[in-house]
């Protein structure tokens, strides 16, 4: 990120956004569906620093209907990781890298999503970063991820794979795609908040 580049605009419409140029992740992405592969997995993973972080969970249509997190994604700079979590569980590997303090998970909301991943089993989650607490430190109004997305990284990022079913033992691949994407500007947006100076209050 260049100087000039160290402010940004603090809100953006939903229809500036649809003129913005889509974006995705493009490189290697892992769908992790075993035990063993999971284990694999979380090495590659606590090599970094910093993670992006994303669950996906079935929608539900019908009153009182409720699914448990279908999908755990996590990003590093260089490849993206998808656990199925019907197939690999949450592992103790698993639990590891979530309830790691030295290394930054960086989502959206991720309070919510760790709460129905704690349903799963419990575990003490270590190092989330809500990345919409994390922009109204930095004076940004638009909190969700596509507006950050917009706002941060000047692209946009498609939605229209969220309320497929998550559930499926097969992923098509425009649900990886985007799975792997969310998961991806995540770790984006952090870094590039992270460069952005905090505004002082007069």
């Amino acid at each position: 990120m260049t100087a000039e580049q160290t402010t940004i605009a603090v809100r953006i419409a939903k229809e500036a956004i649809n003129e913005l140029p889509l974006a995705s992740w493009d490189g290697p992405v892992h769908v992790v569906r075993t035990a063993e592969e999971a284990e694999l997995a979380t090495v590659r993973l606590r090599r970094s620093a910093v993670l992006g972080f994303d669950t996906e969970t079935r929608p539900a249509f019908k009153k009182g209907q409720k699914f448990s997190p279908s999908l755990l994604q996590l990003a590093t700079e260089s490849e993206v990781f998808l656990f199925q979590l019907h197939q690999t569980g949450l592992s103790q590997p698993i639990l590891t890298v979530l309830g790691d303090s030295n290394i930054v998970k960086a989502g959206v909301a991720p309070d919510f999503d760790l709460k129905s991943l704690q349903e799963l089993h419990p575990f003490d989650p270590g190092g989330f970063v809500d990345l919409a607490r994390m922009a109204r430190r930095k004076g940004v109004h638009n909190q969700g991820l596509r507006g950050l997305a917009a706002l941060v990284c000047g692209i946009r990022i498609s939605k229209s794979a969220r309320t497929t079913n998550w559930a499926n033992r097969e992923l098509t691949p425009q649900q990886i795609q985007y799975a792997a994407t969310d998961a991806w500007i995540g770790l984006e947006i952090y870094q590039r908040l992270q460069a952005l100076p905090t505004p002082t209050r007069p």
